[in-house]
């Protein structure tokens, strides 16, 4: 077993202080948002997304960014899914941007819901092609013998949307995320982590400071 209780390292890069926070928490996400795609990070997008199903039971799993406004965070996925199927029972989830390199968290806590047919549309034919062939070829969560199995079902969408537009396949959308707490988390020396959490009260934004 390797021992893991030694790894550490003390956080040093940067902190975070009331005047560095904006009014609206999007205002400083994009801030963070844009530095973690400056510095080059893999990803830099990609979000931890946890969902709990009518039992409560959790589940967790990396989800893209693919939109986003001043309330909200859009991402795609099949609708036959694990995490469609959790939305559906309860809408509660919770969306954690892990920026390790820059000792960064963002996580945001809100409720799902779908996103209109239009939306969707638009954004899946601004994909890639073969990306769309893999929306068709796969039923995303559900068991499979071989990975062949879903390479032939590829190459049969591939042959069977020869020189045509691919079309939205019905169970395939997207969703979005209108959060009501924003939690921005900079790590400090000695694990006196700068904490902040923004929550909506009404139609504005309450922060406090919290403990490391």
């Amino acid at each position: 077993m390797i021992d893991v209780a030694p790894l550490r390292r003390s956080y040093t890069k940067s902190g975070l202080s009331s005047s560095d926070l904006t009014k609206e928490p999007m205002e400083l996400f994009e801030k963070w948002l844009q530095k973690t795609i400056d510095s080059e990070v893999y990803d830099p997008n990609a979000f931890v997304l946890s969902t709990a199903n009518k039992d409560g039971k959790v589940h967790s799993r990396i989800v893209l960014l693919k939109n986003y406004d001043k309330n909200s965070l859009v991402f795609y996925t099949n609708l036959g899914s694990k995490k469609a199927h959790d939305i559906a029972e309860n809408p509660q989830v919770s969306a954690l941007f892990p920026w390790y390199f820059l000792e960064r968290q963002v996580i945001f806590t809100g409720v799902c819901e779908k996103l209109s047919i239009t939306e969707t549309i638009k954004y899946f034919h601004s994909r890639p092609r073969d990306s769309q062939l893999g929306a068709w070829a796969s039923e995303q969560s559900s068991k499979i013998n071989t990975r062949s199995m879903l390479e032939s079902k590829f190459m049969e969408m591939k042959e069977k949307f020869l020189n045509k537009e691919i079309p939205l396949p019905s169970f395939w959308g997207g969703y979005r995320i209108k959060f009501d707490t924003v939690e921005f988390w900079q790590g400090r020396e000695n694990r006196l982590h700068d904490r902040f959490m923004y929550t909506k009260v009404d139609n504005s934004w309450e922060v406090d400071r919290l403990q490391p």
